[in-house]
């Protein structure tokens, strides 16, 4: 006991030996792992030659914040955690918190007054030009992946179907909005429901094959789905026109009301300066409510019998099926809503960028939505919704860093490492929160009193 009492106020000699062995280690490591990416670069010179670059400032700066972070983490930030949680065992304290902050209690409602005031805030800060960067790459870029992993959400998280192709759905989406736009004329407002009910449609062809498949083999047969349908959107020049993708795509408009300079148009309209600024913030509250009508559908469903058919397939396929219930039509059903949502977001996707192609229907998309559902904590709308905004934004905000390129040189640029740096910050997340920014689970169904559980009650965040 006094061994711990004199740690509280200072590093034993042993614990900081510790540190510096494990920083000596975890500087190999990242040497091993940085050496090529960072360390050696290649350039063209003049002659149009490729050249390789050394870097070695560079690739010093970076083993070193992995050797002094792990040397903190283990003497000062460990010990730190590991006596909080001693202190409360002591004390007979639950890692369960029933008080709730004025700001934990209506979260929800200020993060909806945010989203609802973020367009006209930024509008009126930074002007109708300077609107169009803030409201496209942070605000409508962000909301699709939280439509995006959202519906994945109702297959991983609430069914436990391990789904790694879902950016296929995401891709007949778009491409249904693409062709049917391009070639019959239809609107946005017609074809964004045909997109979803496309979508839904491929998601119970996937279905079909895997029911009798669980796990690794589910996830196996899932990504070769979905580079199948990438596959199928590169060769088939005659309809998708391959690689080269469709463009011209026509735009969403406001009951019939275009964004363009006409005499029809919105601006005009209104009495308005032209301006592109009108159509980004039109498409910002357009997927925002796409976003709240999935969170909506997803919350009812899981109140529903088939919401709890989902929950109770995730637990124990085996004890499901004991219950009487149809495993075949739980999974359908699952991986069609969560396909519906997909479709939804494919179509809004394509009338934003006027433009597809299958390069923006990738297996990285894939594992990016499935990364968000995971650290957001699988079966949390919230959790999901704040990783989104979390790695999503993140990647965006290193466009803006160009400070860095005073520490790591004039030739370093941060976009090329979001990527690397992702990652990392997976990393990280699942050190401190292996069960995802939000670990607690309320049940569906409960008896005269709602109670959170706990993460660490959990089993992998699924139960």
């Amino acid at each position: 006991m006094a061994n711990i009492e004199t740690s509280a106020d200072k590093p034993a000699g042993g614990l900081v030996q510790k540190g510096i062995r494990e920083a000596f280690f975890t500087g190999l490591v990242s040497l091993g792992l940085f050496v090529l990416y960072v360390g050696l670069g290649t350039q063209q010179n003049i002659n149009n030659e490729l050249i390789i670059v050394q870097r070695w400032g560079l690739l010093a700066i970076f083993v070193a914040i992995a050797a002094i972070g792990r040397f903190v983490m283990v003497v000062f930030v460990q010990p730190n955690v590991d006596r909080r949680k001693l202190a409360k065992a002591k004390h007979g304290e639950l890692d369960i918190s029933t008080d709730k902050s004025f700001f934990h209690t209506h979260f929800l409602k200020i993060a909806l007054a945010a989203l609802l005031l973020y367009p006209v805030v930024i509008y009126a800060l930074v002007g109708a030009q300077g609107s169009l960067k803030w409201v496209d790459n942070f605000g409508i870029q962000i909301l699709i992946y939280v439509m995006l992993a959202w519906g994945l959400n109702i297959v991983v998280g609430l069914a436990g179907l391990l789904d790694l192709g879902y950016v296929a759905f995401y891709a007949v989406g778009a491409y249904s909005y693409a062709l049917l736009s391009s070639y019959f004329g239809l609107s946005f407002w017609v074809l964004l429901p045909l997109s979803g009910i496309f979508a839904a449609l491929w998601g119970i062809i996937l279905g079909f094959p895997v029911l009798r498949l669980r796990g690794d083999y589910l996830a196996i047969v899932t990504l070769a789905f979905g580079e199948i349908i990438r596959l199928v959107l590169i060769n088939w020049t005659d309809v998708t026109k391959g690689t080269f993708g469709i463009s011209g795509i026509p735009k969403a408009t406001l009951f019939g009301i275009p964004f363009d300079a006409t005499s029809g148009g919105f601006a005009k309209l209104f009495g308005l300066p032209m301006s592109s600024a009108y159509y980004k913030i039109f498409l910002f509250y357009l997927i925002l409510a796409l976003c709240l009508i999935t969170a909506y559908v997803t919350i009812r469903l899981r109140r529903m019998p088939i919401g709890r058919a989902w929950e109770a397939l995730r637990e124990d396929e085996i004890a499901c099926r004991s219950l009487g219930i149809n495993t075949v039509t739980t999974k359908l059903t699952a991986f069609a809503t969560g396909a519906m949502f997909g479709g939804f977001a494919g179509s809004f996707f394509a009338a934003r960028q006027g433009f597809v192609s299958p390069e923006s229907f990738v297996f990285l998309e894939s594992a990016v939505i499935l990364a968000i559902v995971v650290l957001g904590g699988m079966g949390s709308l919230t959790g999901i919704a704040i990783a989104a905004v979390v790695m999503v934004g993140g990647t965006e905000v290193l466009r803006e860093m160009d400070f860095l390129k005073v520490v790591f040189g004039p030739d370093f640029t941060p976009e090329l490492y979001r990527m690397l740096l992702f990652g990392l910050a997976m990393v990280v997340v699942m050190l401190f929160k292996p069960r995802g920014f939000v670990g607690s689970r309320e049940p569906t169904a409960f008896l005269k009193e709602r109670k959170a559980v706990s993460g660490s009650f959990t089993k992998e965040g699924h139960g």
